[in-house]
């Protein structure tokens, strides 16, 4: 292929945004067509569109220079005759330049053409594509479409566009499935154009939608192009929360959420906001749709949203207004939030009450007394509003035309404040005074208050008017006297045909009423007395005793021509007695009465004329007239005898209008504010309604009203006509008396300003309410099957559809009240409210029922007329049954659970009856192992068993049966020191003694036990100290003690080996200090530090305690190996308290502890400064020998002495008996070793002894160490009991667990314990040393110090272990003659071979070199060539000797740092080092007992052990080395050393001198042993068989030296002599055998041949050669005939094998 250079094309998809591609334009176009081909520039295709036959096109090829040299080339021409160009030439281009050549198309026929036109360059051939093509269909459209994620029932949309890249105008159609379609579904698109398409998705189903959309375009056949359509449905999450308070009494479980607006002002609006919350990644459309209620139809709440989107993971806000309308009504409502696709319903309740104003008068009249006429008296009335709803109140009385008036008769009363009117009194004419006015108050009922005063003249002088006249007054009306005069009522009270009551009333006798009560006077309600006045309606509340007609009138337009008539006002006097009629005067108003005043007889009526007088054109004018009716006998007091039958005044009222506007003028327009309300306040049917509505004139000028009552009969309107002053306002009373639940329509005309144009039309609506209560489920509710017994509860709901609050009563036949019960049995249910009640349902017997519940519902309201109820039936229908439950699992075992945790477990119960059970499940709790009873009795979790209890939750006669057993085990997490091992300076401490030094048996100890509470007061590791120095909560504080080493040493590390002994995770930290102190700022810290603090401080900044990993988590039966380590870079006591923190379990504070020296101190580690001999026996023969060891940490070696004074008190104390010994009162201890004190402990009672004794370290400090033992009783505490405890004291693990980095072999055992053994036999063990190798081999040799090689012998004490290869090691304790604790530490150092190869070379070259140059010199003179006489010895220099570094005592593992002193530093070779070897330490114990004690106590163990009996010699020889090393042993160093100084001569010149004896020496190992030599001795001999006589040992020689005599006699002998002869012979023969068997030597042999032997079987076995644990075979032996008869012994043995 020819290398081009193309500019690649984006793909599709990297072009792909938000579901379609960007249009690319023709210009990017023709640029990617373009190609580089080895610097030229040349379209890829040249192509000819829109061709028509016959004709030539022509189009030119364009190739361009883009090179930066000439370039050359040729062209062919193309190769069919329909693409022809000019005749091929050579072309030269100059760079940048380019050139044309003109392409000529001619088509023949109607087809597509395709062909290449050549070019040759040096490089190579390429070709440019000619194509012509037909014009063809082409739409280009995206492959896939990816649509964002929509939730069901909702819609979204993407667009892409549908590019035509034909040449022909394409009409396309698309094929969509749903659920997605495609806008415009079909369309055109030009050539080179696009059209955008947009794709919908509206799912119906969740999930992932996947479809293809194929779109057809093309003529007459149809091609088609597909789109991939890809889309998300998922469900919506809404979650509706509201942000006010809860209504009370809110039943759960029907409502999800309730939102309480509580007590709203009448009139006002409040609102409250509802959150929406999408809980989903989808926007989630909703809707809010209020319930539908046909019988209301004034809604108080709405909602500001209908429909809405709730944006995912977003909200959407709510707002819901509540506007109430009548005063004290409680409304409900309910909106239901269904997400699209009515998936999800939130039913919201609403609830809110409505309160109004709260006026009151402080008092119910007004008394002025008396005045004198043409006199004035204010008086003072109280009024207030306790609600803080204002109130607008006014008093319906024309001031101006009134003897009362009022500075303020109407207004505004804010909430909670009081007013004080003044009321003044002007009297006209010389009577008593009474009116009493209503105030009327907005949205409350009227109030009345009684005005009433007297005035007096000259002439008249009524009596005064008092309150109790009033009273008695009222008395007398409802008992029908006040239609009579007072005088008549005087001469009746006389006459006796009247009396007064206790009050003071007048009363008809008794005989005359007949024996009824007299009546008395009840205040009526206040809506009742201002309408039913007589007048307004037919209706009176009480009889009128004056009236005046008509009570309002309209003068009309009182101008020019049209004059108004004057108004004929007809009184009519009712009562029997004459009366007077006085009219107030008003000079300033236009309206005038004639006459003033007038006497009127009984029961007849009078005509007064008002005349209307306006006196301004365009005007309107309005008024009161007052008039007031007497009795004419109460002109003056004297002629009232009786103050019982005063009759006050009666007032009369007429309410005047007109206007003087000319017949074209308009009236004024009017300006008010009108506040009524859409509906009438529900009532029940055939009662009245009442409700008020406001008027307020905001405009400059007076207002009139009157309201058309004619044109709405049903309505009743107080007032119905007047005037509004400027800025006042007037307050009318409705009522309407609705008879059915049939809503009825209320249209009032109120004309304003007497101009029909200004009529406002009031609508109201009315309805009358019949109780209506609504049940769900028609009726019915239904209970599933239930076990016989049990109880089923079931919520429903009943709704009260009335605008009234009803009471309901639930009432069972008494014979179900035992199977069916409802709570709450009674209730109140607002309008509108829905109350769900709880149903139990509960049988008794198997079998269906079908019970009868009624509902007894009354209206809330006290009135009798409403207290008639109904009632409605519910139908429950249920069923009985027996079921019976069992589990799946009769067995749960829920494994090991942390103490104080939880854990949980299913338990599936199985229900194979027909109906729901209930059930009680029933613990019975057992636990079992170490606890405390307090604790198994308040432990709620512990448990074992379960029973179920298939009765009611309530009952508990139901017998207990048996469900399932479940069972858990409550542990702590448990941690233990498993092994521990040393590296680095402490490498020489023995594995006993680092766990002593570390507490390891304490602490294991502690960590089986259950933590305390103090321990779980934290139960994870935390910081919660606020000082450097943590709390404790542990009871166990124990010492890591790292003992001691030089300044600058090698680290003390320590690998303690953790492992999860428990069934539980184990996590586990080390917390220093500085991990348990809270992190504080620094002026909250105390800046003043203890010693202690700044001693932890030093440590904790310095590191010099570390351990790794400080924190870790150990599953069960896992271990974690942790390094502990202590740097010596400090010289100094270093102690660091470090907590052990086991998660939920034990906290352990470990005192990290170590002390570094100076390099030149003399300092012995005393781990304690006490010490505990094991416990003895007392009256012992022969107590055992007990070690105190000694560790030199140290760089320099110890001489340490005992002082002895306080033992010599000690014996005194105890009669010279030797309570303490020290056998090695001094000794020397070498760096980095220890050292061994002998004790003997030989208690005289039993009891505990103690002694304080100073050891002395030369050089150094001396310390006072504390020796305790103990005696006992042995009859009373047995030797094996005080034996085990000392082969337990140290519970260090016998296997090898723990390696270190490095380590190249391991043990097998760490620890061998023999046990008690007898102290004259010995005893070995086997252990392997275990090459862990696997390329390299190892050289191994065993340390045994010299005190020991006469107790311990290892057999082989040195070799090489090739790689993976395991060494047997025979470890034989020789038998110590005398009785001691024996407790040896074994050390085995082992090396690399290589390493040791590498050494030994290196230290053959260093011989070889030192060699060399003590031999070698160098003559320094330089003129030895000139000088020619001799000259004295040239001064020769040798070559600098070969050195080797100061190797004083250091210690193991210190770093050496050697100063070469000499000038020629680099002619001195330094003695190579040898490698520093493993240390693998075995510690070996046992313990020795004479013989008769051994036997007193261990005789079942006796039979176990081989004595060997040594002879006299050798047992003399042994006492008296045994003496000799004894006194050695108190020998003191100069001694020691002059005996180490003679045998050192007597070894080199009688033994390595002496050629003589060293001959004899190899002449005597030539010589053959003798046989008899190894079995017997004569001194021996006698000595064993000291008990037979000289006789027998004396025969027996003589016999021996004479056996050739014998033999000559023998022959001569005669047969019967002969076998008597030989006979002897056998016996003696026989005798002798024996005598040999008994022999020493004999029985010692024999043991080491069978030694040997399991020896070999042993190491045989570990080679694998042979198989100890394989199954015996038995193998048939031939009979042997020599023999008749079988001893049955052989019989049995012979069909074992033993191996």
């Amino acid at each position: 292929m020819l290398p081009r250079v193309h500019d690649e094309p984006q793909s599709s998809d990297s072009l792909r945004k938000s579901g379609y591609d960007r249009k690319v334009s023709a210009r990017e176009a023709k640029k990617k067509k373009k190609v580089i081909i080895w610097g030229i520039e040349v379209p890829e295709t040249l192509s000819w569109h829109g061709w028509e036959l016959g004709k030539e096109m022509i189009k030119h090829l364009t190739l361009k220079n883009v090179h930066g040299k000439a370039q050359k080339l040729s062209y062919s021409s193309p190769s069919t005759p329909f693409f022809f160009t000019v005749f091929p030439q050579l072309i030269t281009l100059n760079p940048g330049m380019s050139v044309t050549l003109p392409i000529v198309f001619r088509p023949s026929e109607k087809r597509d053409y395709e062909d290449r036109i050549h070019f040759l360059k040096a490089e190579g051939e390429f070709s440019v594509t000619l194509r012509a093509m037909l014009p063809r269909f082409c739409l280009s459209i995206p492959a896939a479409v990816q649509l964002p994620v929509c939730a069901i029932h909702n819609v979204t949309e993407a667009t892409f566009p549908v590019c035509n890249t034909g040449d022909l105008v394409s009409v396309f159609a698309w094929e969509t499935p749903s659920p997605f379609s495609m806008i415009p579904d079909s369309a055109t698109v030009n050539p080179g154009a696009e059209r955008m398409v947009k794709v919908i998705f509206q799912p119906k189903v969740a999930g992932v939608h996947d479809a293809t959309a194929t779109c057809w375009f093309g003529g007459e056949v149809k091609q088609k192009r597909t789109i991939q359509l890809k889309a998300l449905a998922k469900y919506p999450w809404l979650y509706v929360s509201v942000t006010g308070g809860q209504s009370e009494g809110v039943q759960p479980g029907k409502f999800q959420d309730v939102l309480c607006f509580g007590s709203v002002p009448v009139g006002t609006t409040a609102e409250k906001s509802v959150e929406i919350f999408n809980m989903s990644v989808v926007d989630a459309p909703c809707t809010i749709e209020r319930a539908k209620d046909p019988l209301l139809c004034d809604y108080v709440f709405s909602c500001n949203v209908s429909h809405g989107v709730v944006p995912a993971k977003g909200k959407l806000v709510l707002c819901i207004q509540f506007q109430p309308q009548v005063v004290g009504e409680h409304s409900t409502d309910y909106f239901t939030i269904t997400s699209a696709g009515y998936h999800l319903e939130t039913v919201l309740k609403v609830v809110g009450s409505c309160k109004g104003p709260s006026v009151s008068l402080h008092q119910s009249s007004v008394d002025f007394n008396w005045i004198n006429v043409g006199e004035s008296l204010m008086q003072t009335l109280k009024i207030s509003n306790t609600s803080d709803v204002p109130a607008y109140y006014q008093f319906d009385i024309d001031c101006e035309g009134s003897v009362f008036s009022l500075d303020c008769p109407c207004g505004v009363l804010e909430g909670t404040t009081t007013l004080t009117l003044k009321v003044i009194f002007r009297p006209t004419h010389p009577m008593n005074y009474h009116r009493r006015v209503v105030c009327l108050v907005h949205h409350q009922e009227p109030m009345y208050v009684d005005f009433f005063g007297t005035c007096h003249s000259d002439t008249a002088k009524p009596v005064t008017l008092q309150e109790r006249h009033l009273s008695w007054y009222r008395t007398n009306m409802v008992r029908g006297l006040t239609f009579y005069p007072p005088d008549i009522l005087s001469m009746m009270l006389k006459d006796g045909k009247l009396q007064r009551d206790e009050k003071g009333a007048l009363m008809l006798p008794p005989e005359i009423s007949e024996d009824q009560p007299p009546k008395e006077y009840f205040e009526p309600n206040a809506m009742t007395e201002y309408f039913y006045d007589g007048v307004s309606s037919d209706l009176a509340s009480f009889p009128v005793h004056v009236s005046v007609s008509p009570r309002e009138h309209d003068f009309g337009c009182c101008i020019l021509p049209h004059k108004a008539e004057p108004l004929s006002l007809c009184v009519t006097n009712h009562t029997k007695g004459s009366i007077i009629v006085a009219w107030t005067p008003n000079h300033g108003s236009a309206f005038q009465v004639h006459p003033k005043i007038c006497d009127m007889p009984p029961l007849k009526s009078s005509t007064f004329r008002v005349f209307c007088k306006p006196t301004q054109l365009n005007s309107l004018y309005a008024a009161e007239l007052e008039g007031f009716a007497v009795y004419k006998v109460m002109r003056h007091y004297t002629n009232i005898e009786n103050d019982a039958t005063i009759c006050p005044s009666w007032c009369l009222t007429v309410r005047l209008r007109a206007h003087t506007y000319e017949a074209k003028q308009e009236h004024f327009i009017p300006q008010y504010i009108l506040d009524v309300p859409k509906t009438f306040p529900p009532v029940v049917c055939d009662t009245d309604s009442y409700c008020s509505m406001l008027l307020c004139n905001t405009s400059t000028s007076l207002i009139t009203f009157s309201v058309g009552q004619t044109a709405c009969p049903s309505v009743l309107v107080k007032p119905s006509s007047g005037h509004i002053i400027p800025g006042g306002h007037q307050i009318f009373f409705l009522s309407t008396h609705p008879v059915n639940t049939v809503f009825q329509k209320h249209a009032l005309p109120l004309e304003l300003n007497s101009y029909p144009a200004y009529t406002k039309e009031i609508v109201l609506q009315s309805c009358g309410q019949s109780l209506l209560l609504l049940l769900e489920g028609d009726g019915n509710l239904y209970f599933k099957p239930l076990h016989i017994g049990t109880s089923s509860k079931r919520m429903y709901t009943i709704k009260n559809c009335t605008r009234l609050p009803v009471v309901f009563t639930w009432k069972i036949h008494q014979s179900d009240s035992k199977v069916l019960s409802v709570s709450p049995t009674e209730g109140v249910l607002q309008p509108y409210e829905a109350m769900a009640q709880a149903w139990t349902f509960t049988p008794d017997k198997e079998t269906k029922y079908v019970l009868r519940a009624m509902v007894f519902v009354r209206w809330k309201s006290p009135d009798p007329a409403s207290s008639k109820g109904v009632h409605y039936v519910l139908r429950v229908i249920g069923e009985g049954a027996l079921g019976t439950m069992r589990a799946q699992k009769e067995h749960l075992d829920l494994g090991n659970i942390l103490v104080g945790d939880q854990k949980s477990c299913s338990i599936v119960l199985l229900n194979d009856g027909i109906c729901n059970l209930n059930y009680i499940l029933s613990v019975e709790q057992l636990i079992t192992g170490p606890c405390d009873p307090e604790e198994v009795r308040s432990d709620p979790l512990g448990w074992t068993a379960c029973w179920l209890a298939s009765a009611d939750l309530t009952s508990t006669k139901e017998e207990q049966q048996p469900l399932c057993c479940i069972v858990a085990a409550g542990v702590y997490p448990t941690l233990r020191i498993t092994d521990a091992c040393t590296t680095g300076v402490a490498s020489s401490i023995s594995k006993l003694h680092l766990w002593k030094l570390f507490s390891l048996d304490a602490l294991n100890e502690f960590l089986e036990r259950d933590p305390t509470p103090g321990e779980l007061t934290y139960k994870v590791p935390t910081r919660h100290s606020t000082c450097l120095i943590p709390p404790v909560y542990t009871p166990l504080l124990l010492d890591f003690d790292f003992g001691s080493a030089p300044v600058g040493s090698e680290p003390t590390i320590v690998m303690l080996l953790l492992e999860n002994k428990g069934v539980i995770p184990v996590d586990w930290a080390f917390l220093f200090p500085s991990d348990q102190k809270m992190d504080m700022e620094r002026w909250a810290e105390d800046a003043d530090f203890t010693p202690q603090e700044l001693h932890q401080m030093r440590i904790q900044d310095n590191q010099l305690f570390s351990v790794s990993p400080k924190s870790g988590t150990l599953l069960p039966g896992q271990d974690k190996s942790v390094q502990l380590s202590h740097r010596h870079d400090f010289i100094g006591t270093d102690r660091l308290p470090v907590l052990l923190k086991i998660s939920y379990g034990h906290e352990i504070l470990l005192t990290f502890s170590g002390v570094t020296v100076e390099h030149d101190q003399r300092y012995v580690h005393f781990a304690s400064t006490k010490h505990l001999f094991t416990p003895i026996a007392v009256g012992r023969s022969h107590p055992p020998t007990q070690i105190y060891k000694l560790y030199n940490g140290g760089s320099m070696p110890v001489t340490f002495e005992v002082q002895l004074d306080n033992i010599v008190k000690i014996q005194e104390k105890n009669f010279q008996h030797p309570v303490f010994v020290c056998l090695t009162p001094r000794g020397e201890i070498p760096p980095g070793e220890t050292g061994h004190i002998e004790w003997i402990f030989s208690p005289l009672e039993a009891k505990t002894y103690m002694v304080d004794i100073l050891i002395n370290i030369l050089e150094g400090d001396s310390t006072q160490i504390t020796f305790q033992g103990v005696g006992f009783n042995p009859n009373i505490v047995g030797e094996a009991a005080t034996s085990s405890q000392f082969f337990s004291s140290a519970v260090i693990p016998g296997s090898a667990k723990l390696t270190v980095p490095g380590q190249a072999a391991t043990l097998s055992h760490h620890r061998i314990c023999l046990g008690n053994i007898p102290d004259c036999t010995k005893a070995g063990r086997l252990v392997f040393l275990n090459n862990i190798l696997k390329s390299k081999a190892v050289v191994f040799s065993w340390q045994i110090s010299s005190c020991k090689e006469k107790v311990l012998e290892i057999s082989p004490e040195s070799g090489i272990a090739q790689p993976g290869e395991s060494i047997p090691c025979f470890i034989t304790l020789k038998p110590t003659r005398n009785p001691s604790f024996c407790r040896i530490n074994l050390v085995c150092e082992v090396y690399i071979q290589e390493s040791l190869i590498q050494y030994e070379r290196d230290l053959h070259e260093w011989e070889k070199e030192k060699e060399r140059q003590a031999v070698e010199f160098t003559i320094t003179e330089k003129d030895l060539g000139t000088k020619k006489k001799l000259m004295s010895p040239s001064v020769v220099r040798t070559l600098p000797p070969i050195k080797n570094h100061p190797t004083s005592s250091q210690p193991p593992g210190h770093i050496k740092r050697g100063l070469l002193l000499d000038k020629d530093t680099s002619q001195v070779r330094v003695k190579p080092e040898p490698p520093t070897p493993l240390l693998l330490h075995l510690d070996v114990s046992a313990r020795s007992y004479a013989i008769e004690d051994f036997l007193s106590n261990f005789a079942l163990d006796f039979p176990r052990y081989f004595f060997a009996q040594p002879s006299e010699s050798e047992s003399v020889d042994g006492n008296r080395h045994g003496n000799k090393w004894l006194s050695l042993a108190t020998a003191s160093k100069q001694e020691l050393e002059m005996v180490t100084d003679i045998l050192t001569g007597v070894i080199r010149c009688v033994l390595l001198e002496n050629g003589h004896f060293q001959k004899s020496v190899r002449k005597i190992q030539d010589e053959p042993i003798p046989y008899f030599s190894q079995f017997k001795s004569a001194k021996s001999a006698e000595l064993q068989d000291s008990r037979q006589g000289s006789r027998v040992s004396a025969s027996t020689d003589i016999d021996l030296e004479k056996d050739g005599e014998k033999k000559k006699i023998s022959q001569e002998t005669s047969p019967s002599d002969l076998l008597e002869t030989c006979e002897t012979f056998h016996h003696k023969q026989l005798k002798e055998k024996e005598i040999i068997n008994r022999q020493p030597a004999v029985g010692n042999l024999v043991e080491l041949v069978l030694e040997n032997t399991l020896q070999n079987i042993l190491i045989e076995a570990s080679r694998g050669e042979v198989v100890l644990t394989a199954r015996p075979r038995v193998i048939a032996l031939p009979p042997n005939r020599s023999r008749s008869r079988i001893p049955d012994y052989q019989c049995q043995g012979s069909t074992e094998q033993r191996w």
